[in-house]
């Protein structure tokens, strides 16, 4: 009896399942055993095909295969290299216990890749459960990327059941391949991508949104653009995720993950997930669901991006208030009757809407023609709860003809990127919208100025306890964007007026 291992989804983690064969006399049979779902159960006649076309004889005995937890479903044509192996394996003394086998079988007994075989390993390698594997050779290119993982690349069954039986290690595994892109240096490397699709030169006058972006980027703050159609709110929401902080290569193996699992190839380019769900969109599609697997939705989907909500109103109110919780936590949690799976959600979110139902509230130009009950049942569809976990909400201007390009996405990112580098010559890991109460105790240091403004502001606006907390991060980061130390007194001015009104 011989096992090796491989490994299944259990809602976005992947866990490690035992394969396990046993040989035994009586009447020939093949049977898999451990709730295999029916793209394992099909293995059965592709092995055989496999085995049998390459001169291996299949043996006229009683076979069984083990899947093992056997009350964790399985599912996946990646188990049938394993199958496969463990049937040619039997009669070898050689002890292959310690190897994770992937690969799709087909029926001359080449080894195919399975879309979902990267997140799948890469999972494995981030809970530390696994040394080394045998993949299919046309996934070694984004596989080699994963760190501290030995990787034997094969394209057919008999290359697999040699390197098995490589007693004298005359097999190497293959070399890790790198990130090529531009870096700094802080704590470790974190890359970053200097070709802009969407340029801020594009985007005309704004100069105080564009200043709120900036700001947003740097320390990932919650924004929400507020102004007439056609003013640029989408233009710099687009614009954003341009400029947003350079990323360290656990992100970047992570963002090739999602685009995994959302169904897209990998690229590995540093450059931040941008999620843009229509406001049609259902619950489940933007939070994640299923009945009886929990599956990935578009707030999970833009973990380390953004999340864009555009027209915000008009988003149902209980996606807007079930978003409340991935804000605040920077997590989202599924439960089913069947499956309760939990998964990261720090993502920036960005929203933009107009200021009444026909738009023109704001616009000198043309009249309104929205009544004050329609505007205000139109503005009560945001909660007070939902719009204290925004940091910055800002007020767009009026565009004219003389409005001009005065910034470039170049000037932002790089202003962003040397943001970051002064911010890690303090220690501080996580970002300045992202830190927890006792972060900002150690970080948001306030000169006497300083704290006296605020102190001003809470009596004066009645500000809430998580209000208070937001304008001190992103006082942090008006004053960080200045490479100052401590925490001034026209930065705390600055954060106020990003308030709501």
């Amino acid at each position: 009896m011989k096992h090796v291992k491989c490994a299944t989804y259990e809602g976005v983690e992947a866990k490690v399942v035992e394969v396990e064969s046993s040989l035994t006399k009586g009447l020939p049979s093949f049977n898999i055993v451990g709730i295999a779902s029916t793209s394992i159960n099909e293995s059965k006649e592709r092995v055989k095909s496999a085995l049998l076309t390459n001169n291996y004889t299949f043996p006229p005995k009683r076979f069984i295969i083990s899947l093992t937890p056997s009350d964790l479903k399985k599912q996946g044509s990646h188990f049938d290299l394993s199958i496969a192996l463990l049937l040619l394996m039997d009669n070898e003394e050689i002890d292959i216990s310690e190897w994770f086998i992937f690969g799709e079988l087909s029926l001359d007994g080449k080894v195919r890749e399975n879309g979902y075989l990267y997140p799948l390993i890469l999972s494995l390698a981030n809970q530390q459960l696994i040394t080394k594997a045998i993949v299919p050779k046309e996934s070694l290119e984004k596989l080699t990327k994963i760190a501290n993982v030995e990787f034997y690349g094969v394209s057919h069954i008999n290359e697999a059941l040699e390197i098995l039986k490589d007693i004298s290690g005359q097999f190497a595994p293959s070399q890790s391949s790198a990130i090529t892109h531009k870096y700094i240096t802080t704590q470790e490397p974190l890359y970053f991508c200097s070709k802009y699709k969407y340029d801020f030169k594009d985007v005309k006058g704004q100069s105080i949104a564009k200043r709120a972006a900036l700001i947003s980027a740097a320390g990932f703050h919650n924004i929400l653009l507020e102004g007439s159609p056609g003013c640029g709110k989408s233009m710099i929401a687009q614009r954003l995720r341009h400029i947003l902080p350079p990323l360290s290569i656990a992100d970047i193996l992570d963002i090739a993950k999602l685009q995994a699992l959302d169904g897209y190839e990998p690229d590995f380019i540093p450059l931040r997930p941008f999620r843009s769900p229509h406001h049609t969109s259902t619950t489940a599609s933007i939070f994640g669901g299923g009945s009886h697997n929990a599956k990935i939705g578009e707030v999970g989907l833009s973990h380390n991006g953004i999340l864009f909500f555009d027209e915000l109103p008009h988003y149902s109110k209980n996606i807007l208030e079930a978003l409340r919780e991935p804000l605040q936590d920077n997590q989202i949690r599924i439960s089913r009757v069947n499956s309760k799976v939990e998964y990261p959600a720090s993502f920036l979110f960005v929203s933009a809407m107009n200021p009444c139902p026909c738009g023109n509230l704001l616009d000198t130009s043309k009249e309104c023609r929205c009544s004050e009950l329609e505007i205000q049942r139109y503005k009560n569809r945001l909660s007070d709860p939902f719009l204290d976990r925004i940091d910055l909400h800002v007020t767009m201007q009026n565009v004219t003809l003389n409005d001009t390009s005065d910034v470039t996405s170049t000037q932002l990112h790089n202003k962003v990127v040397q943001t970051i580098e002064f911010i890690a010559t303090r220690g501080q890991k996580s970002f300045n919208g992202k830190m927890n109460d006792e972060e900002i105790e150690k970080y948001c240091t306030m000169n006497n100025e300083a704290k006296e403004s605020l102190e001003n502001a809470v009596y004066r606006f009645s500000l809430s306890f998580r209000a208070i907390k937001k304008v001190q991060k992103v006082a942090r980061t008006i004053a960080d964007l200045d490479q100052s130390q401590m925490i001034r007194k026209k930065d705390i001015l600055e954060a106020l007026s990003y308030r709501r009104r």
